[in-house]
């Protein structure tokens, strides 16, 4: 009996594997050029008999991959361009931040370079369409056993899941996501950020006028107000208003410093620590921003700043408290006086729950002073 010829066969130890090269203008789609898989069996005939349904299934892909037409497109125009190319996970991200009008955002763009970059080093920068969900379990594992926070995890899946539905929506690919529905495992706690208490505030704001320079002026401002470090850093002075009845701050998205949500652009009235720490601020700087040590049109240095106001901080605070606790205790210090949460929102930029909290204009300016001199130690 005449041995059937299966050159796209071979044997490793005795089992029996299918090779095969796929063609070359298919190579961007599957980010290989070499198709190798076992077969599960030391039986020829048997692996003959795998490998040719394989196979045959496999051309019938690759035809349907060439001459597939995608929605919306006329078939005599495709014909004329030619297979559409899948942009890589490196091509896609870029794309995507531009249409989402983030490619000037440095900190938008830093955190989706450093996600894709450590997913391409894992397992290849390929098209998109060439991610499996193996890859997806792989980065994921990659996380876990580094013991990260189940919430860094999970933001990590978001922004690759972003990324690839985007680009399979802009180029007609029809599958699923392989980073979608994903079990985040057992990652490890968040930290906890504390909120310090009002003995260890007292201190640090006594501290903050006793020291009367940049850094203190800074702290003296978060002290009191429940802004974010990189919200009070990128002030100007056209933000503030110290001499009308009410002192406030006016807290908009920059080109050198975005808002983290919608939700963060507001008015809050400047009280106790923070009126004087934004006073002395606007007397000492020589430029439109109120802290030019860390702010500039380029940006600013809030990941620097952190550090050193961090440093400053330490000694003065239970362990776990930074400075990013100063919003913990704002909001724990209008709890205690029983404000009402949605006016707290509001004074912190975080999101009310429900549909009518989207409704008029929030809380006047009154109301707000009203509340925060309750809490001013």
């Amino acid at each position: 009996m005449t041995k059937v010829s299966a050159p796209y066969l071979y044997r490793k130890r005795g089992i029996y594997y299918l090779q095969k090269c796929i063609p070359k203008d298919l190579v961007p789609h599957y980010g290989a050029s070499l198709l190798q898989k076992s077969l599960r069996t030391k039986d020829r005939t048997q692996a003959v008999r795998i490998s040719s349904n394989l196979v045959s299934a496999f051309e019938r892909e690759w035809q349907e991959l060439r001459f597939r037409v995608p929605d919306g497109v006329a078939a005599s125009d495709f014909l004329k361009s030619g297979v559409m190319q899948v942009p890589s996970l490196t091509e896609a991200a870029s794309t995507y931040c531009d249409m989402k009008g983030k490619s000037g955002d440095k900190r938008f763009v830093g955190y989706i370079s450093r996600v894709v970059s450590e997913l391409s080093g894992l397992v290849g920068n390929k098209p998109i369409r060439a991610y499996t969900r193996a890859d997806a379990l792989r980065f994921r594992d990659l996380l876990v056993a580094r013991g990260v926070a189940q919430a860094t995890v999970k933001r990590n899946f978001e922004c690759i899941r972003a990324i690839w539905n985007f680009t399979a929506t802009e180029n007609a690919i029809d599958a699923v996501n392989p980073f979608s529905n994903m079990n985040y495992g057992n990652g490890a706690k968040p930290v906890r950020r504390l909120p310090i208490p009002p003995e260890q505030l007292r201190t640090v704001q006594a501290e903050c006028r006793r020291k009367d320079d940049e850094m203190r002026w800074l702290i003296a401002v978060l002290s009191d107000s429940g802004m974010r470090l990189a919200e009070a850093i990128g002030l100007t002075k056209d933000d503030i208003s110290l001499d009308s009845a009410i002192p406030s701050i006016w807290i908009k998205a920059h080109p050198w410093r975005p808002l983290k949500t919608q939700n963060s652009q507001r008015c809050v009235p400047a009280v106790g620590a923070t009126l004087w720490g934004l006073k002395r601020a606007y007397e000492s700087s020589h430029s439109k921003f109120l802290f030019p040590r860390y702010c500039s049109a380029d940006g600013n240095k809030s990941d620097y700043a952190s550090n050193g106001l961090n440093k400053w901080l330490r000694p003065m605070v239970p362990k776990g408290c930074v400075i990013h606790s100063f919003r913990h205790s704002f909001r724990d210090r209008l709890r205690a006086v029983q404000c009402p949460s949605d006016i707290i929102d509001q004074l912190g930029g975080w999101k009310t729950a429900g549909v009518g909290q989207g409704y008029g204009e929030g809380y006047p300016l009154e109301v707000l002073n009203g509340w925060l001199v309750k809490i001013i130690i």
